[in-house]
């Protein structure tokens, strides 16, 4: 089911020391921020020196990976084996979880999850127990061990239909999943099948969906309603609910205060107060598909689609402040920062 694991250099060579220059490069990113990104039509997950915007290695997966999450140490990454191009691509999919190791830039080995397919949503507690969305079956799986773990450790219904995205509490006991075709958010316990889930209809289309700090009010893009939506995480309620026109196809926790959202419709991030109020917005270049954030200083890395660069985004002014060329289709990626 997987490809040969192949690692590439951009502008490969030997040096006068008789090291390669993807060798060298990888030595120089230690004291240098680097970007993992996923690209989904090259198939790949890529290493980019942010200051420079060169790419470092490739390392090629199966066709069309997409989501990816990170472990706490940043050891390895989790990509989702999604298999198709977009949720409206017809097709089986993938059924495979595969693991990046990120200190030798390679595929470390992969999770297979049959009868499971077309894997997704990823997300990571942290006790470092990973959980993977199959959208085809409509259901979260959890491994408990995820760097020995063979297989599932664990499934749960999520009762939606088409299940996209997911949003996860720090402790890995809540999951706040999104219904593409059922238009619902489901929250389910990962850890107990047998526990009733609550269901929510925040609006058409809900595709993304992130908690507030405090983990007490969920917020969510509903993208055919152009809406924005503050839902209670315990009770699944709508607490309130705001036109903001376009498609927003993403939306993330900044702080206590802010959300950022990316409108696919017209290419802009806005930032909005968590009453949902718009405070500002920037309009980009290409079409803002996922956003990551640096750890430790207010950055935002933001993939365009259309255009296939990486946009970095001062989140204090909201202004870009540099960014760089990528494969095809980058999307979800991760900041490991330097080591020195």
């Amino acid at each position: 089911m997987t490809r040969r694991t192949v690692i590439k250099a951009a502008g490969a060579g030997t040096l006068a020391s008789g090291l390669s220059t993807a060798a060298a490069g990888a030595s120089r990113a230690e004291d240098a921020d680097v970007l993992a990104v996923v690209e989904k039509s090259s198939h790949a997950v890529s290493f980019y020196d942010v200051a420079s915007g060169r790419r470092l290695r490739s390392v090629q997966l199966p066709d069309y990976p997409h989501e990816m999450v990170v472990d706490s140490r940043r050891r390895f990454a989790y990509v989702g084996h999604y298999g198709v191009r977009m949720a409206a691509t017809v097709g089986e999919g993938g059924a495979a979880v595969l693991v990046i190791d990120l200190a030798e830039r390679t595929l470390a080995r992969t999770i297979d999850t049959r009868p499971f397919h077309r894997i997704h949503g990823m997300g990571i507690d942290r006790h470092d127990r990973l959980y993977a969305l199959s959208e085809e079956k409509a259901v979260l799986l959890g491994f408990d061990a995820p760097t020995t773990d063979g297989a599932p450790t664990r499934a749960v219904p999520t009762h939606g239909v088409k299940t996209h995205l997911f949003s996860l509490s720090r402790d890995g006991e809540r999951a706040y999943v999104t219904g593409l075709l059922s238009h619902t958010v489901s929250l389910v316990r990962p850890h107990d099948a047998a526990a009733p889930p609550l269901l929510v209809t925040p609006g058409q289309l809900p595709e993304s969906s992130c908690l507030s700090r405090d983990e007490k009010t969920l917020f969510v893009g509903a993208r055919k309603s152009a809406s924005l939506v503050a839902v209670d995480a315990r009770t699944m309620k709508v607490r309130r609910s705001r036109k903001v026109g376009g498609d927003p196809l993403r939306v993330y926790t900044l702080d206590d205060e802010r959300l950022l959202a990316t409108d696919i419709a017209a290419n802009t991030l806005t930032v909005f107060s968590t009453d949902l109020r718009p405070i500002r917005s920037l309009r980009l270049d290409g079409t803002p598909s996922a956003v990551s954030f640096h750890p430790a200083k207010p950055i935002a890395y933001v993939s365009q689609l259309g255009n296939n660069r990486i946009a970095v985004v001062d989140l204090d002014r909201l202004t870009v402040i540099g960014g760089f060329a990528t494969q095809l289709e980058p999307d979800s990626s991760v900041l490991l920062p330097a080591t020195s």
